[in-house]
């Protein structure tokens, strides 16, 4: 995909901002390889190039846009990204923030591989990627993200359980889940208003805080 449209597909997603173009660089190379093994590693449904750009990479940097407006990047120097798949929003938050400390937590051989490879391919530091389920994850992180994973009624409180004590907890959802999502932590965190996706019908981002964080 040429840089000046991948450029033009982002710009929503990014407050109207331009992308630099060390990240459409980084976003380019992220493409090419998500397309080429997608042809054998069913790493997403969406096969379109410009439909990954807007539905993956988009939604992603959109979030991270959320994460900085809420001010939950202030003070956060990890991130995790539960049931990562292929990257997703994990990676191209961390091509937004580089200085985050990102794990990549996949329970699933061949798309932790693919991590991986995306990882050294476009030679970043501080990425971690787990080979697991979250619950062998031994660890915290400042920021914890979620996204379109099965079984979401037991993937959120595991997910909220990696959350270190002033940390956020964000959630990329379709809106109908919210009431689901708030029903499964009541009473522990203070959510902020959802924040709807750009182009998109019903996704949101949704984070929420730990009663009594900053």
């Amino acid at each position: 995909m040429e840089r000046s449209r991948l450029a033009e597909l982002l710009r929503p997603f990014l407050a109207g901002a331009e992308a630099s173009p060390q990240l459409l660089d980084q976003l380019q190379a992220y493409l090419g390889l998500l397309l080429r093994w997608n042809t054998r590693v069913n790493l997403t449904a969406v096969r379109d190039p410009e439909q990954i750009v807007t539905r993956h990479f988009g939604e992603s940097l959109f979030a991270a846009k959320v994460l900085a407006q809420r001010s939950a990047v202030e003070h956060a120097n990890t991130l995790a990204d539960v049931g990562s798949g292929a990257g997703f929003p994990g990676l191209p938050i961390k091509l937004l923030m580089p200085e985050l400390v990102l794990t990549l937590i996949e329970s699933r051989n061949k798309k932790a591989t693919f991590l991986r490879e995306v990882v050294r391919e476009l030679a970043l530091e501080g990425v971690t990627v787990f080979r697991g389920r979250a619950e062998e994850w031994n660890g915290t992180a400042d920021i914890v993200t979620l996204r379109a994973v099965e079984q979401f009624e037991r993937a959120l409180p595991v997910a909220a359980g990696l959350v270190s004590g002033c940390g956020s907890l964000c959630l990329l959802i379709g809106e109908a889940q919210l009431p689901q999502a708030r029903q499964l932590l009541p009473s522990a965190w203070t959510w902020a208003d959802p924040v709807a996706v750009p182009n998109s019908a019903s996704r949101i981002v949704a984070i929420a805080k730990r009663a009594g964080a900053g």
